[in-house]
C-alpha cells in the first residue's frame, strides 16, 4: 500500500539550513502546482539585477502603468530561466495561467506582460526568470531527507513584504526563528 502525500499547492518551502544546492540556497519558494507527476514553483525571494522596467524594455513592450518599473525581477529557479513567469492575483484570464487557486496565478503568456504595462493590471504581481520544479515523488524525497520545511502560502508575504524578510515571514508562521535553526539534519 503506497503512502498518501500531501499536496503542497499554495505552500511555500523553506530551505533548511544545510540546503546544498546554491540555486536553493536561503530560499523560499511558492509551490504553484503538486501531484502525482510532480511539483513546480517560484523563488520569492531572490531579486535579481534586473527592474521590470528594463525587462519590458527587453521584450520591447511598453509600460504605462505605473508602480511597476522600479520593481525587482526574480530568479525563479534553475528551470527555463530564460522564460519569464508571473505570480499574480487576481487570478485572471490569460492564454498561459496556472490557476492556483480561485484568488491566485501563474502565467507564462506574453498578454499579462501587455496588461500590466498598458493598464496596470493585475495589480499584484511577482515576475520570475525561471521556475523550480521536481519530478514525481523528487519533492517528497527532499522533504523526508529534511531539505525543506513547508507552511500553507500567505499571499501577504508575496505581495506586501520586501523580498529580504519574506523567508523570516514564513519561518513566523511556524513559530520558528530561522537563526536558531540547526544545520545539522536529524531523523526521530
Amino acid at each position: 500500500m503506497e503512502t498518501p502525500t500531501a499536496n503542497l499547492t499554495h505552500h511555500f518551502l523553506i530551505a533548511m539550513p544545510n540546503m546544498a544546492d546554491p540555486h536553493f540556497s536561503r530560499t523560499l519558494t511558492y509551490i504553484a502546482e503538486h501531484n502525482e507527476q510532480g511539483a513546480l514553483g517560484i523563488i520569492i525571494n531572490r531579486p535579481i539585477d534586473m527592474t521590470v522596467a528594463a525587462l519590458f524594455e527587453r521584450v520591447e513592450l511598453p509600460l504605462e502603468a505605473e508602480g511597476f518599473a522600479a520593481q525587482p525581477v526574480y530568479f525563479g529557479g534553475p528551470v527555463q530561466t530564460d522564460r519569464g513567469f508571473v505570480l499574480h492575483r487576481p487570478s485572471g484570464d490569460w492564454h498561459s495561467t496556472l490557476r492556483v487557486n480561485d484568488d491566485v496565478g501563474l502565467t507564462s503568456s506574453r498578454d499579462i506582460l501587455q496588461s500590466i504595462g498598458s493598464n496596470g493590471q493585475p495589480g499584484e504581481v511577482l515576475i520570475t526568470l525561471g521556475y523550480a520544479g521536481w519530478a514525481a515523488g523528487q519533492l517528497e524525497q527532499e522533504i523526508a531527507d529534511n531539505a525543506w520545511l513547508t507552511v500553507e502560502a500567505d499571499m501577504a508575504i508575496v505581495f506586501d513584504l520586501p523580498p529580504e524578510e519574506r523567508l523570516v515571514a514564513a519561518m513566523q508562521k511556524l513559530g520558528i526563528d530561522f537563526a536558531k535553526l540547526s544545520e545539522v539534519a536529524g531523523h526521530a
